[in-house]
């Protein structure tokens, strides 16, 4: 059963502990990667269970002599749940982010695992890589980061790239059409963070970063541009909270 990445070299969140005069755009650099896993489990609701649930589902749509992506995949959780539950013959993994800080983490991270599903480190924006023959892509909080205009055209490669009944794998923060859902939902992952000793200080500095660089979505447009790209069937599989993660069949 997969966890949340634990190692020697991990630290605890601090970077918005202390107040800030000038908030810079949030960015995965070294910093963010030395405390990624612990913050990442103290922000998002919901990540330990879709990475744990990412390990069945790879298990159950991998196809026999295919390819398997993680698309932004930072320190190489998802990577690792889909390595364990592979049960097809022949498959490999493609491991994908464009912070140098990431993929020397998550290189170091496979090394460790004993499980010997080939997987290949690229360091590179998801945009330009080739997709081909894949029966299982997972774009885990990634997409929320990529421009607005640039998110079809993506999806779409993916879907082209994908094999009849070939999955994706989509997990986001979202937003609500409903003003007053999407207040309350905001205001209670706040009390998550809060929970998971945040400060409030922390939490508006940190939502200040991310401000113009993580733009969230309704699930209903997430649906549209799915169906749009090619996908025949997507719907919500998880939530909580202003979380999601969507499965788009191909």
């Amino acid at each position: 059963m997969p966890i949340l990445l634990k190692n020697a070299s991990m630290q605890k969140d601090r970077i918005y502990s202390e107040s800030l005069t000038d908030i810079a755009n949030f960015r995965f650099d070294a910093q963010v990667a030395d405390v990624f896993t612990d913050m990442i489990e103290r922000s998002v609701p919901g990540y330990r269970s879709i990475i744990t649930m990412i390990e069945t589902l790879a298990g159950h749509y991998a196809q026999p002599g295919s390819t398997l992506y993680d698309l932004g995949c930072s320190l190489g959780g998802a990577t690792l749940s889909m390595r364990r539950g592979i049960t097809a013959p022949d498959c490999r993994i493609v491991a994908v982010d464009n912070s140098d800080a990431m993929i020397t983490r998550c290189r170091k991270n496979i090394e460790r695992d004993h499980h010997t599903v080939p997987v290949e480190l690229i360091c590179e924006n998801i945009q330009n890589v080739q997709i081909t023959d894949a029966s299982v892509v997972v774009l885990n909080f990634t997409l929320q980061f990529i421009p607005q205009e640039d998110r079809r055209p993506l999806l779409e490669q993916i879907c082209s790239g994908m094999r009849p009944g070939g999955v994706l794998i989509l997990s986001e923060k979202v937003i609500f059409p409903d003003e007053h859902l999407n207040g309350l939902l905001s205001d209670i992952h706040h009390d998550f963070k809060r929970a998971n000793g945040y400060s409030d200080m922390e939490i508006s500095q940190k939502r200040s970063a991310l401000e113009n660089v993580l733009i969230p979505e309704t699930i209903a447009a997430h649906r549209e541009r799915l169906t749009g790209a090619g996908f025949t069937s997507c719907d919500v599989w998880f939530q909580c909270f202003n979380f999601m993660s969507m499965l788009a069949v191909k």
